[in-house]
């Protein structure tokens, strides 16, 4: 899994019959203190997250599908939570 905020929401006059259901979302992949790390690409979002939102994503077919539930879905990417925190170190 990949944090990655949400930068923007996509507008599509068409899309794929099996995915239709989900809104599509901007993501810019990022490390754990924030620092982008990729390219932005965009995702399926199942978990009604918002622009600014920084939330968890799936980014490799056959788990994407399987979440899903359609092992035909033509879907590579898919945001599968929400961040409510992140804490880095991990010391007391």
């Amino acid at each position: 899994m990949t944090l990655a905020p949400v930068t923007a929401a996509v507008v599509a006059t068409t899309t794929c019959r099996d995915p239709a259901a989900y809104p599509l979302l901007v993501l810019q992949p990022v490390d754990p203190e924030g620092k982008p790390t990729g390219r932005s690409m965009v995702g399926l979002d199942t978990v009604q997250a918002g622009e600014g939102d920084t939330v968890l994503i799936i980014d490799e077919g056959n788990s994407s599908r399987m979440i899903l539930g359609n092992s035909m879905a033509a879907v590579r990417t898919v945001v599968v939570g929400i961040v409510d925190r992140i804490d880095v170190g991990g010391g007391q």
